[in-house]
């Protein structure tokens, strides 16, 4: 796959990081990947400070092949230098925006506002990866990983010690 930084032409990407519109005239990330919707390849972009955090070693690639100045150059660096390369993102907790997804494990519907725990799974009709969602209480007979607890709780950022310590007693059963 293809990474790339450019100039955007329009304003009407969206950032695959935060969600937010990337504006036209600002430098963007791109990494090229397989169409979900067809045959053939196509771009997902990210503003530069979404993709130091979530990917980092393609950024650098690209960064380094490119030919033009960087605003803030020495913040993405730093951003880049602070994301933890060598470990996956998942799993993680969050509070669920909607009540649309689904626990893995029981089925059940994950209440809006409720912790859940994101992690991987291989989405089969696409043929590539994407997130699934469960109850804090199903993810320990869902995920298969030593310590659990300790490695949601690192890669679960937004939520406060109140949400922390509800998401552990959760997921103790």
């Amino acid at each position: 796959m293809a990474e790339t930084i450019e100039i955007a032409k329009t304003g009407r990407a969206r950032c695959r990081g935060c969600r937010q519109p990337i504006e036209k005239g600002a430098l963007r990330f791109g990494e090229e990947q397989p169409s979900q919707f067809a045959e053939g390849m196509q771009w997902a972009w990210y503003h530069l400070p979404c993709a130091a955090k979530s990917k980092p070693v393609p950024l650098k690639a690209a960064m380094d092949a490119f030919g033009g100045e960087i605003p803030d150059r020495a913040a993405i660096e730093a951003a880049m230098a602070e994301a933890d390369e060598s470990a996956s993102v998942y799993p993680y907790a969050e509070r669920a925006p909607t009540a649309r997804s689904r626990c893995l494990q029981c089925r059940e519907p994950i209440d809006k506002g409720a912790l859940r725990v994101a992690t991987e799974r291989e989405l089969e009709a696409m043929g590539r990866p994407g997130t699934g969602y469960l109850h804090p209480r199903c993810a320990a007979q869902y995920i298969e990983q030593d310590d659990l607890p300790t490695a949601i709780r690192k890669n679960s950022r937004g939520l406060g010690d109140a949400d922390l310590a509800e998401l552990e007693r959760e997921l103790a059963g």
